[in-house]
Parts: structure tokens; C-alpha cells; sequence
């Protein structure tokens, strides 16, 4: 992983540190994650504009998953959860401490782009079993 020195505004930083902290990560993380959504973003132009909380980010494997954006919550998992739990989006947002209308737009998102995110999840399954 290359270095860089980043100079931030200090009012910048400060926000930054505070939306860290309330998504439980460092502000290296945070800055990283940031970057990674808006050169993701920049290079695919993959996001879907009806869904500006969602924002697809590429892992390690270089495919683009859709996250929460500011999150590391991968829409994904916020769907399984939900769905196996039985849970209601106010529940589900309870347990990620999050608002209820950024569950609801990402269960509005899984709607529209179900196909993906559920081979998605079957790609996950199958790896899981595989090595169980």
C-alpha cells in the first residue's frame, strides 16, 4: 500500500473525524473508503442516480459491490440480514445504528438491481459451502 500525506482544511477533518467515529472506523479508513467510492464512482460510472446512498466499491477482487455509501455496509448483507431475520427496516436500521430511510433505500435498491445482488449472494453461498 503506497503512502501519501493528505492536508485537509481543519473544519474537513473535523467533519471527517466525527462521520468516522459514528460509522466506528479511523479516519485513515474513512478517508480511504471515501476515495475508493469516488475513483470507483469516477472510473464506472456504475452508481445508479435514482439511489444516491448507494455507491458501488471495488474490493480486493476488483468487483463492484454496492455499499452504503460513507459505510462499509455492503447492500448485500444489509438484504440477508433482513431477509433471514425477518427483520423490519426500522429493526435492521436499530441494529446497524443507522436511519431508517437509508434501509429503506437499500431495500429499494436490492428491488431494482435484484438480479445482481442475489448472484451475488448465491456466489457467496457456493464459496462458503465449498470450503465448510
Amino acid at each position: 500500500m503506497a503512502r501519501y500525506a493528505l492536508n485537509l482544511p481543519g473544519e474537513l477533518k473535523h467533519d471527517a473525524e466525527q462521520l468516522a467515529a459514528r460509522q466506528g472506523v479511523s479516519l485513515n479508513q474513512f478517508i480511504l473508503w471515501s476515495v475508493a467510492e469516488k475513483v470507483g464512482a469516477l472510473k464506472q460510472k456504475a452508481d445508479d442516480p435514482r439511489f444516491p446512498g448507494i455507491v458501488y466499491r471495488y474490493g480486493a477482487s476488483g468487483v463492484p459491490t454496492p455499499v452504503l455509501r460513507g459505510t462499509g455496509l455492503r447492500v448485500q448483507t444489509l438484504v440477508v440480514d433482513v431477509q433471514q431475520g425477518h427483520l423490519t427496516p426500522a429493526q435492521a436500521a436499530a441494529d446497524y445504528d443507522l436511519p431508517e430511510a437509508r434501509v429503506v433505500e437499500a431495500l429499494a435498491f436490492y428491488e431494482a438491481h435484484r438480479a445482481e445482488i442475489d448472484a451475488h449472494i448465491a456466489a457467496e453461498n457456493a464459496l462458503a459451502e465449498k470450503h465448510a
